[in-house]
């Protein structure tokens, strides 16, 4: 099918595969199950998908677009085996997600309208929020851009300190402050440090508490609006990182998070320790927001480019 042409490299495409095994190997053990000893799609092989599909994390919403694509088809068809179903499934799904305008890059890059691009990354603690910036800071470095770190989730000492690791691994300058400054002058600090040293990049860590969605709203606001007083349009991306491994959890982390703030982007982490990667399909779909990134893995090179015809291809060939 056109929809599937090979577009990572082959040791990327290796890692993907990898990352989403354990999915892919849950989804398929029940899908065997629910056609055993059945030559066509049914009614019975249908009701069955779409329990599957739920349990596999997809969601609710995206699960019955899919049911009613297949079921068009079978109607148009009358005759289709359950040994097409697999194929069946990776077309729609993919089609289902071509509706939207994510998932389509290949590589790390930045627009190249802005200077620096500032990212602030936003997600409650635990969900590998500042592993994922040390490697986006990494791969933005292996481009050849210019990277500024900045840590202002000073709610926790350890957030620091492990940002400074990864500055320290990655081989970047960071801005910090001590425990329990204000997030916003660290913001600010960071964005002037940034301009000073003509950077292509800037990512902000912010502190992730859910608890109060009200002061959450106040800090990030107060945050951008400190921001916008060195660079004018800044934050240019507000990325949510999210953990996979928390399926429906995840859904209810992203909901919470876009009612508190402005989200543009998502990513989405810990996939290649769980069951549950069909979390990226449902939220791909259900929400109006880009995944841009996914985690497949603990090595620095295991945080990809969300590629939503590549991670069909893997999750269901």
């Amino acid at each position: 099918m056109s929809l599937f042409k090979k577009i990572f490299s082959s040791e990327k495409k290796e890692t993907l595969d990898k990352g989403l095994e354990k999915s892919k190997t849950s989804f398929f053990n029940k899908l065997n199950k629910a056609v055993a000893g059945k030559s066509k799609v049914d009614d019975d092989v249908l009701d069955n998908l779409e329990e599957i599909l739920v349990t596999s994390d997809v969601g609710v919403n995206t699960t019955l677009k899919v049911i009613e694509r297949i079921e068009a088809r079978v109607a148009k068809d009358k005759y289709l085996g359950t040994s097409e179903l697999n194929k069946i499934l990776r077309e729609e799904i993919a089609g289902l997600l071509s509706e939207t305008n994510s998932g389509e890059a290949t590589e790390f890059t930045i627009p190249d309208t802005q200077k620096p691009h500032v990212i602030m990354v936003v997600g409650v603690n635990g969900v590998g929020k500042t592993t994922t910036i040390g490697k986006l800071a990494y791969q933005f470095k292996k481009q050849g851009l210019n990277v500024v770190l900045g840590a202002a989730d000073t709610f926790r000492a350890a957030a620091i300190d492990q940002l400074q690791v990864w500055a320290d691994r990655v081989d970047i300058p960071i801005v910090k402050q001590s425990m329990g400054s204000d997030p916003a002058s660290v913001a600010f600090d960071a964005l002037e440090s940034g301009v000073s040293q003509n950077a292509d990049v800037v990512i902000i860590d912010t502190a992730g508490r859910l608890h109060n969605k009200v002061n959450l709203m106040n800090e990030l606001t107060k945050v951008k609006r400190v921001m916008q007083k060195v660079v004018d349009d800044a934050p240019h991306d507000v990325l949510l990182v999210l953990d996979g491994s928390t399926g429906q959890n995840a859904f209810e982390q992203a909901k919470q998070f876009t009612a508190a703030t402005e989200v543009t982007s998502l990513a989405v982490t810990k996939l290649d320790g769980t069951a549950k990667g069909g979390v990226v399909i449902g939220i791909s779909d259900e929400f109006q927001i880009p995944v841009k990134y996914i985690g497949v893995g603990e090595g620095i090179e295991d945080l990809q480019v969300f590629n939503k015809y590549e991670f069909v291809d893997s999750f269901f060939k």
